[in-house]
């Protein structure tokens, strides 16, 4: 048996070899740190046995698979922990998620924030016990029966759902046993020392707000403690950054009890909101793009043509109209397709590229709701473009392109996901392999890196999706572009070609930002409330230093209305200093204090968030500064003691 090396060595075996004696073979320090087995691009446990050729690559806790069953061990560890100390505790369950992992449980006893250390100290004594992980597999029947005998009620459920042939696989670590589909580590000793629970919350059973509300517990873990003091530290930047905490301490956005999930954008946050609709209508013009509106509520029929009455249904609002069913848009691209068939076609049309600024309605469920980051209606920065089929691959790199400058613009740097058929789909072989194909090959001619997500695309076509790094290196996909061979089809759209002959467009729908409101989250979080200049919404505040002065702050401050800066003037009877710190606070880009040498000269004091004191200069120059910085829509960074570098 010959098993080919990450390197490209080749190795030959016995059979059957399993991959932890491999990883021995291969180094025995490689096969202390070994977390699990990639087999020909499946991650595989360490105990798995290998019977033919393969090609094997030995998965450390510096990668992402390899990280993924590190925690998942330790989520068996807080469990086990969690037993010791509630025996009465039922277990549901327990993934390894991207910042870590939870473990959902149901417990007679309460359990809060104070209950964390003590239930952390247990973990450290199981991992110190150094307790040897095993696995085994029982029928259905088998292990029914042993979760039965453990009083695991949400075990006996989930076993119950899987078919009556099963093999079923469970971890045995010391006294616990759980079901589990692994991976996992060989040893409670190798989870380490670098964990830490995180949080606690509700979670219904199942996700199911019908079902009974349990206890989550979240954590996290890391192959070595410097990598976990480093997460620890930017969760605490992350909090300070919380878009919900800023956006109430700057005016910029509310939620209310009498619409949970629909935002309340207020003054502040209008003229984030519009500042980049504005951006937006801008480059999408000068892409060649036309913007359209469709209508928010449309017929079932209409979307039962579409296909989203039956794969997006529940995720759907209803009505009910003249005693007709109708649904309330989850998203434009039907509206977009009626839009293209409003009249004849040709091939000279194409592509025809049209924008769209749509508010949708997703049914999301409570306990999902966060902030601007998940919500149940937001304004989608949709395009659908309607193209040949040798225009594809040009369209692709066109779009890909524009989402490259809008985040370049921001300071994000991003990674790329080509994602491919899932199985809740529809369309033929040849459509899904035309339409990867295209999306890989713009892909590989633009040079852009990109890891293949399988099975995560859109019920009706591949897509690519551009996942943003924000200042604190957290990531958020955002933009995409899905390619469509199904609407079109669906809604038997035409042109007519050069040979006189009708012919079926291809689509693509796209974004950019993806939820605006969402994008103003993230912005939010990724400036730290502290936006560039273009997009404060306050950018220059007067402070007169005395009431004296508040005639000359007034003329200063129509100086700046008039030049389409944006300004406040402060005359309370405050000290200046107080006036000062309190526009910091606000985050304002420009404070201008005036005095009687300000008004003599008609010059202005200049304190910026980004150097602190800059001086005095004449006013007119100052408004043709920040004219430029607002026309280029400059990020300037906050200069710092230390000579760092922040935003």
């Amino acid at each position: 048996m010959k098993i080919t090396l990450k390197d490209g060595t080749v190795r030959e075996y016995e059979k059957p070899a399993a991959i932890i004696e491999i990883a021995r073979d291969i180094s025995e320090g490689l096969a202390r740190l070994a977390c699990a087995g990639e087999v020909d691009g499946k991650t595989k446990d360490l105990r798995t046995v290998l019977f033919e050729d393969c090609a094997l690559n030995i998965l450390t806790a510096k990668d992402e698979k390899g990280l993924s069953a590190l925690r998942h061990t330790a989520s068996h560890v807080m469990a086990q922990a969690i037993k010791r100390l509630y025996p009465n505790a039922k277990l549901a369950i327990g993934p390894s998620i991207a910042d870590g992992f939870y473990y959902d449980i149901d417990t007679d006893v309460p359990i809060t924030a104070e209950d964390l250390p003590k239930i952390e100290g247990e973990m450290k004594k199981i991992v110190k016990e150094a307790l040897p992980i095993e696995r085994f597999l029982l029928s259905r029947e088998e292990g029914i029966r042993l979760m039965e005998e453990k009083k695991e009620p949400y075990k006996v459920e989930l076993i119950n759902d899987l078919p009556d042939d099963a093999q079923i696989s469970f971890y045995k670590q010391g006294e616990f046993t759980d079901l589990c589909a692994g991976p996992h580590l060989m040893n409670t000793k190798e989870v380490g020392k670098a964990f830490q629970l995180t949080n606690i919350a509700g979670a219904y059973w199942r996700g199911d707000e019908h079902n009974k509300m349990l206890t989550r517990l979240y954590a996290t873990a890391f192959g070595k403690k410097e990598e976990l003091e480093a997460y620890i530290t930017m969760m605490e930047e992350a909090k300070k950054r919380d878009h919900r905490k800023l956006g109430r301490e700057l005016g910029l956005f509310m939620m209310h009890e009498a619409g949970p999930g629909f935002p309340f954008f207020l003054p502040n946050g209008m003229i984030i909101k519009n500042a980049l609709l504005d951006y937006w209508r801008e480059i999408h013009k000068k892409a060649g793009y036309v913007e359209i509106a469709t209508p928010v509520i449309l017929n079932r029929g209409l979307w039962e043509t579409s296909g989203h009455w039956d794969h997006y249904k529940n995720n759907m609002y209803t009505t009910v109209i003249d005693e007709e069913d109708y649904a309330i848009k989850p998203m434009n691209c039907p509206g977009g397709v009626l839009a293209y068939s409003s009249e004849p076609r040709s091939y000279r049309d194409l592509p025809l590229r049209m924008g769209e600024l749509g508010l949708v309605h997703r049914h999301e469920k409570s306990g999902q709701l966060h902030g601007l980051m998940r919500v149940r209606c937001f304004t989608q920065d949709d395009a659908h473009i309607f193209m040949t089929p040798e225009q594809i691959k040009d369209e692709i790199k066109g779009v890909a392109n524009l989402i490259h400058s809008v985040y370049s613009m921001f300071g994000f740097s991003y990674h790329v996901e080509l994602s491919t058929r899932p199985e809740d789909s529809m369309g033929s072989d040849e459509d899904w392999e035309m339409a990867t194909d295209g999306l890989r090959s713009a892909l590989d001619e633009l040079g852009l890196p990109y890891v293949v997500n399988e099975g995560d695309g859109a019920f009706y076509g591949p897509k690519i999706d551009f996942h943003l790094e924000d200042s604190i290196k957290r990531t958020w996909q955002c933009g995409t572009i899905q390619l469509d061979f199904q609407l079109p089809q669906r809604f038997n759209l035409e042109y007519t070609g050069a040979d006189g002959e009708k012919h079926r467009p291809i689509m693509i729908h796209r974004v950019a930002f993806g939820s605006i409101e969402r994008f103003i989250g993230i912005l939010i979080e990724h400036f730290a409330g502290a936006f560039p200049t273009w997009l404060a919404p306050v950018q220059v505040k007067v402070l007169p230093i005395s009431d004296k002065f508040a005639d000359y702050g007034k003329k200063v401050r129509n100086m700046l209305d008039d030049a389409g800066i944006r300004a406040e003037l402060d005359t309370r009877s405050e000290k200046i200093g107080y006036k000062i710190r309190e526009a910091q606070t606000m985050k304002i880009p420009y404070m201008l204090v005036v005095g009687q040498k300000e008004e003599e000269k008609s010059d202005v004091s200049v304190r910026s968030r980004f150097k602190g004191d800059e001086g005095s200069r004449p006013l007119t120059e100052f408004i043709t500064m920040v004219q430029n910085e607002i026309n280029r829509k400059e990020i300037r960074k906050i200069e710092l003691p230390d000579g760092e570098n922040g935003r």
